[in-house]
């Protein structure tokens, strides 16, 4: 299936027109886009892995370090199907010695959706040609002078205002991206759905190898004196940073080059920070036993305690983002708190299913899980229901949520847009403005402050569901003494530390489609970590 570009920037130059003044609609409208320029490390003359800037691979399909994109369209016209000249830097001798040289030009007809494919020194020219052929044509860029784009040279954009009649402008193009990208193709949702089942696989190869570890078919000194590196299949996993580093290896041997974002590895109460980035704690130990000097020390020895992995690989820079949420310790079972917490995010996750399709506003989904999450507090009795005692009618559900406390306990949206991006398109995924939303009774915008989307949801559109439950001190420092809280029941809870559970899902017409394949119900889980499945 071949990159769609010349699709794509028809479909950007569509919404691009959608932006621009009425008398502005109908000019020839030229976009000229850099690509991103391959980074070295700190005073050395390495490279970098080279991964290109999103907006430009959504235009071309082309990972090739600097080069540039020269597309033009008008509205009515013969150009209503864009033009696109991809120049791709030409192959040096000092390219082919110390690294991977860009294709010719002949191969890269075979390999790119491109009107024109030339190298960077015939740019200048191919602009004074369009400005000759479209004298009063408005030529659009990416926002100048942002480090967030790959700078595009003065030499261009001066040459463009040099015409009389021409304009260059960066006011519309990124915008005009992001709504063009906000839902995805046929192509877009086959890479995507690749690099969900890589890091699927990637999640259970983790599981599985705690669940050996369990069964006593991995332990910690079975390679004691054996002078050699211990293979992967006597790998055990005691640290967050060897269960990140058998997730990655696991999708690099699949053949994704990048992660989509750096993982999350956090065990036990680290699980309560959202964005947990050190990956560098060894799990909690259970206290010292009688004769502990003379056990190997074997997993079975480990505090229970959850491990909870945020991440996904990219395939051809698609994202998938997932998150699990696993057992360790206690023979690989959850604890009594950490399974009802558990098979409560699982809740607010299905429920969240159960309301996906087109036109549904994503607030709500967001609100679904606050409504489930308080139900489900008040049956373990974290947050008191009117009927305990001494309590009243301030303790229903409405009024819980409407005192803000929840967010103490789910501070997060409960997903965002996914593609190019793990956290894709945010200025079209949230407007500015969302007075006239209906929040079905939940009016505290504390529930909605990090909610990443904002919109309806479109068939086409990729998000993530992610609920969680966490129990991070200072979070629970806000509301401490609240009278909605049983504090002697949230103080069992509060060493679960966290739990999140992450799918990535593809609005359908009529619904939507799972893109993430390893399973996430408890008996499975527990199963696979307890290595008996």
């Amino acid at each position: 299936m071949a990159f769609p570009a010349r699709t794509h920037v028809t479909k950007t130059f569509d919404e691009l027109v959608k932006l621009l003044p009425a008398n502005e609609q109908t000019k020839p409208q030229v976009m000229l886009v850099a690509g991103g320029v391959q980074e070295y490390r700190n005073d050395t003359d390495r490279e970098l892995i080279f991964r290109q800037e999103s907006n430009f691979y959504y235009l071309t399909g082309c990972a090739i370090p600097s080069s540039f994109l020269l597309a033009v369209y008008q509205k009515g016209t013969s150009l209503e199907k864009a033009t696109l000249d991809l120049f791709i830097p030409k192959a040096e001798l000092a390219d082919i010695m110390w690294s991977v040289p860009p294709p010719s030009l002949d191969e890269a007809k075979d390999i790119f959706d491109a009107t024109k494919i030339d190298h960077p020194a015939a740019l200048q020219s191919t602009i004074e040609t369009t400005l000759k052929a479209f004298p009063n044509a408005l030529f659009h860029t990416l926002p100048k002078d942002s480090p967030l784009f790959p700078k595009l040279p003065s030499e261009y954009t001066d040459f463009a205002l040099q015409s009389e009649g021409a304009a260059v402008t960066d006011a519309y193009l990124l915008s005009a991206l992001h709504h063009a990208r906000l839902t995805k193709d046929a192509f877009e949702i086959v890479q995507i759905r690749k690099a969900n089942e890589i890091s699927s696989r990637a999640h259970e190869t983790v599981m599985r190898v705690l669940g050996q570890a369990v069964q006593g078919k991995i332990q910690k000194d079975a390679a004691a004196g054996i002078e050699r590196p211990l293979l992967p299949s006597e790998w055990l996993i005691q640290t967050e940073a060897e269960a990140e580093a058998i997730f990655v290896a696991s999708c690099r041997r699949e053949g994704s080059i990048h992660q989509a974002y750096p993982p999350i590895v956090a065990a036990s109460s680290r699980a309560s920070t959202l964005h947990y980035c050190c990956n560098d704690k060894a799990f909690a130990w259970g206290p010292v036993k009688p004769h502990d000097h003379l056990n190997k020390n074997e997993v079975s020895d480990f505090e229970p305690q959850v491990l909870l992995i945020d991440a996904g690989c990219e395939w051809n820079n698609y994202a998938a983002d997932i998150t699990r949420t696993m057992p360790v310790g206690n023979g690989g079972k959850f604890t009594p708190e950490a399974r009802a917490i558990y098979e409560l995010v699982l809740e607010m996750q299905q429920k969240s299913f159960d309301a996906l399709k087109p036109g549904v506003h994503w607030d709500l989904i967001h609100q679904i899980c606050h409504h489930v999450l308080v139900s489900g507090f008040q049956r373990l009795g974290i947050f008191k229901s009117p009927t305990s005692p001494n309590s009243g009618s301030y303790n229903s559900a409405s009024s819980i949520l409407a005192s803000g406390v929840p967010a103490a306990f789910f501070p997060h949206g409960v997903g965002h847009s996914l593609g190019l991006d793990v956290h894709d398109v945010p200025s079209t995924s949230k407007p500015t403005s969302n007075s006239t939303l209906p929040h079905h009774g939940v009016d505290d915008e504390s529930l909605y402050t990090y909610l990443r989307l904002r919109l309806p949801l479109e068939a086409g559109m990729v998000v993530t569901v992610e609920p969680g439950i966490y129990f991070s001190p200072h979070l629970l420092a806000g509301v401490r003494g609240s009278r909605h809280i049983d504090e002697e029941v949230l103080a069992r809870y509060e060493a679960v530390g966290g739990i999140r559970i992450e799918d990535v899902v593809h609005i359908t017409e009529t619904g939507y489609e799972n893109l993430t394949t390893v399973r996430s119900d408890v008996e499975w889980v527990e199963s696979v970590c307890s290595g008996n499945a």
